[in-house]
């Protein structure tokens, strides 16, 4: 049956052109934007999905930045302390040279004192000037900082931020307070301040007296070096508002000491005197022990206020606080090079990741160029076929003109 009201032939033609022509459209706009899933209408899901990994890839890239910022600080520090070990050795020599020198020759001995006195004017130069944007891990104004180093999500969407903490060290030369911490004890110094001995291998002891009739503050600190190793206690706001403070820095220097792990030296608390403590050692070798008194605003080498070469003795007590000095700066070039390391290899992690993310990404979203050409030819071909069959059908209904010749 023929009708001039319905074409059902153009019908047809038309929903299929309508068809056609919007997957061309889509087709098209995929080769314009290059991706498969621009919009949250083509795919909510993997859109939604793309756009969390999006915002991790962005914010890993910022991490990164920041990242490099703290290995710049951490490499700063690492490098002061590097150079300030290298000026300490120098002093070391000097002062050793020193000791060589004649209780008279006072001429020599100054000349050495005046070159300690430049090192250790550049060692407080070099503690000022390591800091990155203001940040200085040398000088003990940074106790710690925990620099962000990546955020965690987890299945239920919960994002934890992971940090790498850098624990910063007091090279600084604040001034010095003598304080007679170690009276009693075994090679214990003038002021009081230091005690050096050395015990004999299998049957050498000595004695570390905390001095009970000192007046410690919070932040004092009490260090002694055993056989190159060494140990601390820093005195508590409690432990100096107690009756028997220098009970508690012995007892704590005791367990400080047998931490150390030094085979066959045995440390004796003797609670019937205060602040008493008794070292035997038992090993192979002799031990040297060096006891050091510090005080809360002293800085970790305000010691250096103190080298002076001017006698014999000044020169061996000198000495020996450089001993002890050098192992505290050592170990913060040590600590700093571990945390410098574990940041470049974040770094490095989050470089590989970040590139991880992107692809998993492109994988989701992008369009495949290929296959997209292929598909616009084939389209462009069904729309002219689509357009060519809806002329053919708009043509029917005059066919009917005939009928009423």
């Amino acid at each position: 049956m023929s009708s001039i009201l319905t074409n059902n032939g153009a019908i047809v033609a038309l929903q299929t052109l309508k068809n056609i022509n919007s997957s061309l459209t889509k087709t098209q706009n995929e080769i314009s934007t290059g991706k498969s899933v621009a919009t949250a209408k083509d795919n909510a899901a993997v859109w939604s999905i793309s756009k969390v990994m999006e915002a991790e890839v962005s914010g890993f890239k910022t991490i990164s930045s920041n990242l490099s910022m703290a290995s710049s600080a951490v490499a700063t520090a690492q490098n002061g302390a590097e150079q300030i070990s290298a000026l300490m050795t120098q002093m070391r020599d000097a002062v050793i040279a020193a000791q060589n020198l004649g209780a008279g020759d006072t001429s020599s001995r100054d000349k050495v004192q005046a070159d300690i006195d430049q090192l250790v004017g550049q060692i407080g130069t070099i503690v000022s000037s390591a800091q990155i944007n203001g940040m200085n891990l040398l000088d003990g104004s940074t106790a710690s900082f925990g620099f962000l180093a990546s955020l965690d999500r987890s299945a239920g969407g919960t994002v934890t931020a992971g940090t790498i903490d850098v624990t910063g060290h007091d090279l600084s030369q604040g001034a010095y307070v003598a304080q007679a911490a170690f009276t009693g004890s075994t090679g214990a110094s003038t002021a009081a301040d230091t005690a050096a001995f050395t015990m004999d291998a299998a049957t050498g002891t000595g004695t570390l007296v905390v001095d009970a009739g000192a007046t410690y503050a919070a932040g004092d600190k009490l260090q002694v070096t055993i056989g190159g190793k060494t140990a601390s206690y820093t005195f508590s706001a409690a432990d100096v508002a107690s009756t028997t403070p220098a009970d508690l820095a012995a007892v704590g220097l005791k367990g400080a000491i047998e931490a150390l792990g030094i085979a066959d030296l045995t440390v004796d608390y003797d609670s019937g005197t205060a602040g008493t403590l008794v070292l035997t050692n038992g090993g192979a070798s002799d031990l040297g022990v060096s006891a050091q008194y510090k005080n809360a605003g002293a800085g970790g080498l305000g010691l250096l206020s103190t080298i002076t070469v001017d006698t014999p003795a000044n020169a061996s007590t000198a000495l020996a606080n450089i001993e002890t000095m050098m192992q505290d700066v050592i170990a913060a070039a040590s600590d700093f090079g571990s945390s410098g390391k574990r940041i470049d290899t974040q770094i490095g992690f989050l470089s590989k990741l970040t590139d991880t993310l992107t692809m998993g990404i492109g994988a989701l979203v992008d369009a495949n160029m290929e296959e997209a050409s292929a598909r616009l030819q084939a389209l462009q071909t069904q729309q002219q076929l689509g357009i060519q069959s809806l002329s053919i059908a708009n043509q029917a209904p005059s066919s009917i003109l005939a009928l009423f010749r």
